[in-house]
């Protein structure tokens, strides 16, 4: 194994744990690796920094039908072509109104207490 000193200038001063475990990482990776992940790791915090990090398809549906009622599922499922049109409107992809649909159609089935 070749010992290769880099100096990094960072923002904060990172803890005896962090570098514990900044060293291990730099160890067992191949540079290669630690570089695409530091640019993905860059990205990401330049699109949080910016407001514009996208959240993933999962909470999305969570968020459209976590609340909603057999009465509100049965609407929205009768007048499915403006909730589509709704959905695309948001930037919703197919794959992802057709997930919510499929939870929505469940959700009609049950019965209201």
């Amino acid at each position: 194994m070749v010992k290769t000193t880099i100096e990094i200038p960072i923002s904060e001063k990172p803890s005896d744990a962090e570098l514990k475990k900044l060293k291990e990482y730099f160890k067992e990776m191949p540079v290669t690796e630690i570089l695409t992940g530091l640019k993905f790791a860059k990205n990401r915090w330049s699109a949080k920094d910016a407001g514009t990090l996208k959240v993933g398809r999962k909470s999305i549906i969570q968020k459209e039908v976590h609340s909603v009622t057999t009465e509100q599922a049965q609407w929205r499922l009768k007048n499915w072509k403006m909730m589509i049109a709704n959905y695309r409107r948001r930037g919703y992809s197919y794959p992802t109104i057709s997930r919510i649909k499929k939870i929505l159609i469940q959700k009609s089935k049950k019965k209201s207490k």
